[in-house]
């Protein structure tokens, strides 16, 4: 059998068909129309979401002795927020379309001059997409073209909506209606959720859905030390769900409303090397990435302007992943200085020093903070899996294979078993037997439904990085071996049950 080359048509619309009809994401509440934002994990899905949270915490906590982990509540004290600078600071700029009701975030909208022989004659506008100054330049010159303007379309530059004038803003086209005129002015939005504590709802009551992990490891950044047998340098991580609420959610399980992230606070000395400190963790992150099946081809590195950083952090450096959609943020890995526990310290007036044995003074520890969400993750992998390829077997027939090459790390289920015939009880029999036994250490799964030929193509639609076929030779020969299929070549060869659970081991864990 012989593999052709993989199609390039790796289109976000067929990884969220793939997505739905295999059941590892759903939209949430649709029956009732859906809820833009928020998503649903199916049984395929939240095995895939496990499998990462549970390769990111062993290796992030388990395997290293600098690490602890810890597990924050949702809502804290709003105090906490006010300190974060979250209440007064946590927006995004919204603009408005009057006419068609529709919301865009200003800094996604981007509009451009129609200059024609050195005239502005008009302006377009384009939401953000992985070539905005193509679509702004395609909008030129369909104006001038509408317009009947003579002479020369000069190349347009996209320009950020955040940064049109007074005077510019009633001339830029709406990108629902195409007319210019009702778009608003940008204004402060700030996304944090509100909800009520206790019986009253008032201002006393006024609380938060948190909006991210991080202000956790913080506010209990003291009872770790004192509890934690804890020693510069040292990391606080957590795994939990966050809440935004986006103007503008969208790209699928991208950017959503209620996400989940993995982040880690690490804690350095305030006379430390902060860069090497965070140039370390960036290494370690994408390694990680490369670890659960991220290829480099698809990974990047982006360093934030130091004028557009926020006036305590001395450096944050974004690991990029190539999605279909184009190259978004991944990964952020900030150096934050000593900012949010001396926030916290003089808005409790509680001190969140520490006292260090070889340098014998207290202070304030900076930190440097990997943060990353789950659900970034799950689509990147989902995406880099996802391949169609045509095959041609042994008769010369040729057909489509749809596959997903998860690594085994974070695979849903990790080996299928299947009896060749169905109505063989011998076979099924010996199946079962080891299908039970896998179960008891692995994500398994048990077919004997269909052609063995059909059963493979399943599986590999799914991700399944193992099938083990019970056959003839298994119950009829001596040494009980099995036909192992691996889903990427599609070879096949025997195996012995305790090479089939090494194999296990040595791919999963």
């Amino acid at each position: 059998m012989s593999t052709s080359a993989e199609s390039s048509a790796n289109s976000m619309e067929a990884i969220v068909s793939l997505a739905k009809r295999k059941g590892f994401v759903f939209q949430s509440s649709e029956i009732y129309g859906g809820y833009n934002g928020f998503f649903d994990f199916g049984p395929l899905g939240i095995e895939l979401k496990k499998n990462i949270r549970d390769c990111w915490w062993n290796d992030m906590v388990r395997r290293r002795d600098d690490v602890v982990g810890i597990e924050t509540s949702i809502i804290m004290h709003p105090k906490v927020w006010q300190a974060s600078g979250h209440v007064d600071g946590f927006t995004d700029p919204l603009v408005d379309c009057k006419v068609s009701k529709q919301r865009y975030r200003a800094d996604q909208l981007f509009f451009a001059p129609v200059t024609v022989d050195g005239e502005v004659k008009g302006y377009v506008s384009a939401l953000e997409s992985e070539d905005t100054t193509a679509d702004l330049q395609a909008a030129a010159e369909t104006y001038k073209r509408k317009k009947a303007l003579q002479g020369t379309l000069a190349p347009v530059t996209a320009i950020e909506f955040t940064e049109a004038t007074p005077e510019q803003i009633p001339l830029i086209p709406s990108p629902a209606t195409g007319e210019p005129g009702s778009l608003t002015p940008p204004r402060a939005f700030n996304m944090m959720f509100e909800t009520n504590v206790g019986a009253l709802r008032d201002g006393s009551s006024l609380s938060y859905l948190r909006p991210e992990t991080a202000q956790g490891m913080f506010v209990d950044f003291k009872p770790v030390v004192d509890t934690g047998r804890v020693k510069l340098p040292f990391g606080i991580a957590q795994i939990g769900k966050s809440f935004r609420n986006e103007i503008t959610p969208r790209n699928f399980i991208f950017r959503s409303r209620e996400f989940e992230q993995m982040e880690m606070e690490y804690f350095i000395h305030e006379d430390a090397d902060w860069e090497k400190a965070h140039k370390d963790w960036i290494q370690w992150c994408w390694d990680w990435l490369k670890s659960i099946g991220l290829p480099d081809s698809h990974l990047s590195l982006y360093d934030h302007e130091k004028a557009k950083l926020a006036f305590y952090s001395r450096g944050t450096t974004d690991i990029m992943f190539k999605y279909p959609f184009g190259v978004q943020e991944l990964w952020g890995i900030a150096a934050r200085g000593n900012y949010d526990l001396s926030q916290h310290a003089k808005a409790s007036g509680k001190p969140q020093e520490i006292f260090d044995e070889d340098s014998k003074k207290k202070f304030v520890p900076h930190v440097i903070e990997p943060a990353v969400g789950v659900d970034r993750i799950f689509l990147a992998v989902l995406c880099a899996a996802y391949a169609e390829e045509e095959i041609t077997d042994e008769k010369g027939k040729t057909d489509t294979r749809t596959v997903l090459r998860f690594s085994p790390r974070i695979a849903p289920v990790k080996v299928a078993v299947l009896p060749l015939l169905k109505n063989k009880e011998a076979l099924t029999d010996r199946a079962k037997a080891l299908y039970q036994k896998l179960q008891r250490r692995y994500a398994a799964f048990y077919d004997e439904t269909g052609a063995i030929g059909r059963r493979y193509r399943r599986q590999d639609e799914i991700g399944t990085p193992y099938c083990v076929t019970i056959d003839f030779d298994t119950i009829e020969k001596e040494g009980d071996t099995f036909t192992l299929r691996e889903r990427d070549s599609m070879a096949q060869k025997r195996i012995t049950e305790a090479e089939l659970f090494a194999l296990l081991d040595e791919q999963v864990y």
